[in-house]
């Protein structure tokens, strides 16, 4: 059956004036998955990113580790969902906590509570609706796993990863922002499947991450 290796970005800026690129670190942990996948035998026969930066870094990084080249295809909905916007949209009228942009902490505990109120319907005044968001990841996933590729690597974000997963598995309310926020950089989910059936032959995996290198390159944001 078809592969697909679904890998969340290496660590983006956040913090900085431009979050969608890619720390220096973000570099070394792209390299570092392509050199593991590579020793695992992985050989992509399609690309997909989505149209952010990070996504496109990454991905560079990655061919870079695998000593291999590619043209990706890109595809918007496995672009992440402006968690900026979104957090602006709920917090309007200028109730949000003072550093929900800046400071890790108080950025996802408020991202969580958040979406969680946007998967119910909330927050109509954010650009994107929890409805819209669900369906262009689904386009994503539909373009991507076709019979026509034997194994794909494509290059998204922890939110629409995780609302990927959520969806084939089914899972409840509540449970795309827990998949989330667990979401490593850099980490892969692994697909198989036929014109049938999808199934999650992998979660979270961090084959470039080991005993000597976990305290450097281990991060989630």
């Amino acid at each position: 059956m078809p592969e697909l290796y679904l890998i969340r970005h290496a660590q983006a800026s956040f913090g900085a004036a431009n979050y969608d690129k890619l720390s220096g670190l973000g570099h070394e942990q792209s390299r570092e998955l392509g050199r593991a996948l590579k020793d695992q035998g992985v050989i992509p026969t399609a690309f997909f990113i989505g149209d952010m930066m990070r996504h496109r870094e990454t991905l560079e990084g990655i061919l870079e580790g695998l000593a291999t080249t590619g043209e990706p295809e890109i595809h918007a909905g496995l672009n992440e969902f402006d968690f900026t916007n979104l957090l602006d949209a709920k917090y309007a009228d200028g109730t949000g906590p003072e550093n929900m942009h800046t400071e890790r902490k108080a950025h996802f505990r408020t991202l969580r509570d958040t979406v969680l109120e946007w998967e119910q319907g909330g927050i109509p005044d954010a650009k994107e609706s929890w409805a819209d968001f669900t369906n262009r990841v689904e386009a994503a996933r539909q373009t991507i796993m076709t019979p026509d590729h034997q194994t794909v690597l494509a290059i998204s974000s922890g939110g629409a990863i995780a609302r990927m997963i959520s969806s084939l598995l089914n899972c409840g309310p509540g449970q795309q922002i827990k998949l989330q926020l667990q979401m490593k950089n850099c980490a892969v989910n692994r697909f198989v499947y036929s014109a049938k059936s999808v199934y999650l032959h992998g979660f979270n995996e961090t084959p470039h991450i080991n005993a000597a290198n976990q305290e450097r390159l281990l991060t989630y944001s």
